[in-house]
């Protein structure tokens, strides 16, 4: 460790009691709502209580002592939600490993530019909270989401059975979308699954018209599982019987369980095609805004997404306009139906909206004075594995530097192993933080110990020096983004670098707040 410079300044953060008083509406709300943070002995006791089952080859993750979905059954309750007056919100509901974000985004922006009302629920955000919840494909102003939050909030404090009964954060976060979208009467939902599926909070839905499943792979393994037919069978746990389903193509033993659960539930299941085969309005308008396979595969399932729903939906037009009809009850069964149901040419409207798609974070280019940024919240070995090369192909300047952080229980050897021959010049291992001091009503306070943080730093830059041993490369820990970025705008005087920011969502986000604080905007 002799050779690696650790800048400690960020183990000097607010106290995490600070009080929420005299603070904004909004202010107001982040502050009671990173209250609301599972701490470390919450999220490992969660780990235990999920992880009491085995998966069998055809069923998903048994459901012993997981009370996720009953207890968002309740708090929804408590907010004047009934499970019946849920069943009227319209959702498509995405899981999967690697891409359910931007899949997501862009299935929201095809119905958007075929003129339909959307609501959009993802995780985790960049820079600000509200970025979770989108109304017709803007992220809601802060002025709407202190109002929603604080009227959600004070009706689940003012219900409570005990001290503490309160939804922990991705929970209320949840709750919050779901009222949000049925108070501004959406036209369609795009929920996005947090962890898993089977279990996950929004699997609280019961009636889900189409339901789609991105590339699988190894993520949230201490939750989900260690293996590959462990992991599809959380994922297909959103299938439900009615809905019509899409994925990908799956490695044969993913795509096994999720056959074996898509029949036991008679939910039609169809793997998209391959993006390259459909037919456009012209060759011009095939192109999209990420010039990576990946991208174009989520572009595949976000079409068949969409003009499943639009087909379930039957819009027809009457003098004022579009008038939509949902009809939650189809269900498709017979396999010609299913062969029908796979769109093959791309309107003008639905190429509109997948060219217009901004996703940020993924596959992001950022440009500065001292250095060009390329930002991609991969966290898999697969998806790292796609980052490295869209950096390798796209990164035109001679120095580089690697800004890394891995989060969780992610397995930092696993997701540098594609970084190594890349030939940085320099690296920081950082603690996914902006700044050193963050307070308890900033949208990304977290309860996590910096000490622990920055023990992990160490470690990461441990396995990089035993991964790069006899290179020359400079290799640092920083408390935060901002102490990194300093260090190298110093060293940078003459030349600019190509600088690689990966391995977590929340450090693109940290860097972002940076780089483009408008983004929340």
């Amino acid at each position: 460790m002799n050779s690696i410079r650790v800048f400690r300044s960020c183990l000097t953060n607010s106290v995490v009691g600070r009080m929420c008083a005299t603070k904004t509406s909004y202010e107001e709300a982040v502050c009671k709502l990173n209250v609301l943070q599972s701490n470390k002995a919450t999220i490992e006791q969660i780990r235990r209580d999920i992880r009491t089952g085995q998966v069998s080859s055809n069923l998903p993750l048994l459901k012993k002592k997981c009370t996720n979905l009953m207890d968002m059954e309740n708090y929804l309750a408590r907010t004047g939600v009934t499970m019946t007056k849920l069943d009227e919100l319209s959702v498509i509901h995405v899981a999967g490993t690697k891409g359910k974000g931007s899949t997501s985004a862009m299935c929201e922006s095809i119905l958007r530019h075929h003129g339909f009302r959307t609501g959009f629920y993802s995780s985790p955000h960049l820079v600000a909270v509200r970025e979770r919840i989108r109304l017709d494909g803007r992220i809601i102003s802060e002025a709407q989401f202190a109002k929603h939050f604080h009227q959600v909030y004070d009706m689940l404090d003012g219900s409570k059975a005990y001290e503490g009964d309160m939804p922990k954060y991705f929970a209320f976060l949840t709750v919050m979308a779901f009222n949000v979208f049925l108070k501004e009467k959406v036209d369609v939902a795009i929920v996005e699954v947090g962890i898993g599926g089977v279990v996950d909070y929004t699997n609280v839905l019961r009636k889900v018209p189409v339901v789609g499943i991105t590339a699988l792979g190894l993520d949230h393994t201490s939750i989900l599982g260690t293996t590959l037919p462990e992991i599809a069978a959380a994922k297909a746990g959103v299938m439900k019987p009615g809905c019509q389903a899409y994925t990908v193509q799956q490695p044969p033993d993913a795509m096994a369980i999720l056959t074996n659960v898509a029949n036991s539930v008679k939910c039609p299941l169809s793997v998209v095609p391959d993006y390259k085969t459909y037919t456009f309005p012209n060759t011009e308008h095939a192109l999209l805004p990420v010039d990576v396979e990946a991208y174009r595969t989520n572009a595949s399932l976000a079409i068949q997404l969409a003009h499943a729903w639009m087909r379930i939906t039957k819009p027809t037009h009457t003098k004022n306009g579009l008038k939509k009809y949902v009809h939650k009850d189809q269900i498709i069964t017979n396999e010609q139906t299913v062969l029908e149901s796979i769109v093959k040419c791309v309107t003008k409207e639905t190429m509109t909206g997948l060219s217009s798609c901004k996703w940020p974070g993924r596959y992001h280019v950022v440009n500065s004075d001292y250095a060009q940024f390329y930002l991609d919240g991969a966290h898999t070995k697969e998806s790292m594995e796609i980052c490295a090369q869209w950096f390798q192909n796209y990164s035109r300047l001679h120095d580089k530097v690697l800004i890394f952080s891995a989060t969780g229980d992610r397995d930092a050897e696993i997701l540098l192993q594609p970084l190594r021959n890349i030939g940085f010049n320099t690296v920081y291992f950082v603690i996914p933080t902006a700044y050193k001091n963050t307070s308890q009503n900033n949208d990304n306070f977290s309860l996590v110990e910096q000490e622990e943080l920055i023990a992990r730093c160490e470690k990461h830059a441990e396995i990089w020096q035993h991964f790069t041993e006899g290179c020359k490369a400079n290799v640092n820990v920083a408390g935060c983004v901002a102490d990194a970025l300093i260090s190298l705008k110093k060293t940078k005087i003459l030349d600019r670098s190509s600088v690689l920011i990966t391995g977590s969502l929340h450090l693109v986000g940290a860097a972002l707040s940076l780089l483009d604080p408008n983004l929340g905007s």
